[in-house]
């Protein structure tokens, strides 16, 4: 018989009542170190205090008044976004899904706002991810995400990630955009170089095609800079974020310039929950700690902290493990074993940690651990490279 929640995951035999920090305490009392932070949303960690206070505070006014009204959270999370980006306005969602579909609806009102409705083809890379919707299906392309979900949504290209020569001969005069992650997640860790992506905002300026962001997982400081994008010196056109920028809560956003976003007007988009009070305070006081410059400043100490401790490991056990690879506190082992054994044996060892494509396992703490718990992440997960070697 089919379970009562659908089975669509593949779930470990784990689950977990409370949290503190980096901690993630089982319903049997064991405590699990936490390298997975929700697959990079808990980025100030479980339970965190400040969020706890902004939650709660909120929680004790206004929950819900839906988009009929102005919201007061909403304008002040907005101000603070459009404040610290390349953005001169904010669409707040639920989750990056529903940010990937404002997105491409953004790219297509935009077209036809100025005339061009045929121009409607949004060029994408091998290995992405922009969620689950068909929309966002469509647009990723993998076999694994499509198939039997047809016919899928027209007007999307993928092309080879990485692969320069091969995305200037697709763009043109013709090309809505161009979407892309500056640093996949889903697909292995795998961060654009950073004159790629300046060549990619060049070839978008050249042909008029808009540059869409997905920054929702390689957001919110997870690089070590607010948003991925800014090592290149670059800003996009569009960009969608979610997981880190509610720290555990809800929350999405799609943040665009005045001119990306022209066509967007009263009755084009909506959503019931979206940008609701209780999302934003917590989305504010996310914003008011992971934007603060001397926090960044640390998040790039403890990666690199972090990532020489990794380059250790891998020397360690070459059986287990080919290299390090990723920016900031987002970081993929690239694995010769396979990285759902890798998972499994770490459970042994009570730590926690999310495979991806490409036989990569990621790690994607909290923002803000501590030095002695890096240094027991990179013991437990010695031990469980053991495991693995023996």
């Amino acid at each position: 018989m089919i379970s009562h929640v659908l089975p669509t995951y593949n779930r470990a035999p784990l689950a977990f009542e409370r949290g503190e920090g980096a901690w993630a305490i089982a319903t049997d009392g064991t405590r699990y170190l936490d390298l997975g932070a929700g697959i990079a949303v808990n980025v100030l960690g479980h339970a965190n205090p400040d969020l706890v206070a902004a939650l709660t505070e909120q929680a004790g006014r206004i929950w819900h008044v839906s988009n009929l009204y102005q919201i007061p959270e909403q304008e002040k999370l907005a101000d603070l976004l459009v404040e610290a980006t390349f953005a001169d306005t904010v669409f707040f969602t639920n989750s990056g899904t529903e940010a990937a579909e404002l997105a491409i609806k953004m790219v297509r009102k935009y077209w036809d706002h100025v005339g061009r409705p045929d121009r409607i083809e949004i060029l994408t890379f091998e290995g992405a991810f922009h969620g689950r919707s068909t929309g966002a299906i469509a647009a990723a392309g993998s076999e694994k995400m499509v198939k039997g979900f047809g016919p899928l949504m027209p007007g999307f290209r993928q092309l080879p990630w990485g692969d320069m020569a091969a995305l200037e001969a697709a763009i043109g005069p013709a090309t809505a955009a161009v979407m892309i992650e500056p640093v996949q997640g889903e697909g292995g860790i795998r961060p654009i170089a950073d004159d790629d992506l300046r060549r990619i905002r060049a070839l978008c300026e050249a042909t008029g095609a808009l540059l869409v962001l997905d920054e929702v997982q390689c957001g919110m400081g997870r690089t070590g800079r607010l948003f991925a994008h800014e090592y290149a010196g670059i800003t996009p056109d569009i960009m969608m974020v979610a997981k880190g920028i509610g720290g555990g809560f809800p929350l999405g956003a799609v943040l665009a310039t005045e001119a990306a976003a022209a066509g967007m007007v009263a009755g084009t988009h909506g959503s019931t929950y979206g940008g609701n009070p209780l999302a934003c305070a917590v989305g504010a006081k996310v914003m008011q700690i992971v934007a603060d410059g001397n926090f960044l400043a640390e998040v790039n100490r403890k990666a690199a902290l972090f990532r020489q401790k990794l380059e250790g490991l891998v020397a360690a056990h070459p059986q287990v493990f080919e290299g390090v690879r990723g920016q900031g506190l987002m970081l993929g082992l690239k694995c010769r074993a396979a990285p759902a054994d890798l998972v499994k044996a770490s459970y042994g060892q009570h730590l926690l940690t999310v495979p991806a494509a490409d036989n990569t396992l990621r790690l994607l703490p909290p923002l803000n651990i501590t030095e002695d718990e890096i240094a027991e992440a990179v013991a437990r997960l010695d031990r469980a490279a053991d495991s693995l070697d023996a």
